[in-house]
């Protein structure tokens, strides 16, 4: 059976993104389904190629027990229009990068993170980068979320 690939995406994969690819990694693990995925993430801008997630969005993740330590932001290729299943943004601004960008055969691979989110009125995931710590709190609730919904939608 072939993997299952996933690829989140925001502006510059420090924040939402990795934070996506931790919870979605941590619930398939939890599931016992691991390796029928291959997570990723990536941003649609290139301002923090290499670096390691947010601090906040780090320490959010750990006080739920899942680590982001592992993760390195990149910035989304071309390449990865054919090469994942999925491809889900976090906001309207980088879906609509990545519809522009995108060849007509592999739109419908593009999807808003949070269309998977059942009970929630939000379409976007917030960017918390230039606020405090709750905007990463509100930020891990709507992912974990987003995650189950995306998670059913997939497997039933």
């Amino acid at each position: 059976m072939s993997q299952i690939k996933i690829l989140f995406v925001c502006m510059g994969n420090i924040c939402r993104s990795p934070t996506a690819e931790g919870v979605f990694t941590h619930l398939v693990k939890q599931r016992g389904t691991h390796d029928r995925f291959m997570i990723d993430s990536a941003g649609t801008h290139a301002y923090h190629v290499g670096e390691q997630p947010d601090t906040r969005a780090q320490q959010t993740a750990r006080q739920r027990g899942i680590d982001l330590s592992y993760i390195r932001a990149r910035k989304f290729a071309y390449s990865d229009f054919e090469m994942f299943d999925h491809i889900l943004a976090m906001d309207s601004d980088n879906y609509a990068i990545l519809v522009e960008a995108c060849p007509d055969k592999y739109k419908d691979k593009i999807k808003l993170f949070l269309d998977f989110a059942p009970g929630r009125s939000e379409r976007d995931v917030p960017d918390p980068y230039y606020g405090g710590q709750n905007g990463f709190e509100h930020v891990f609730d709507l992912v974990e979320d987003a995650s189950q919904g995306f998670y059913s939608s997939i497997t039933n």
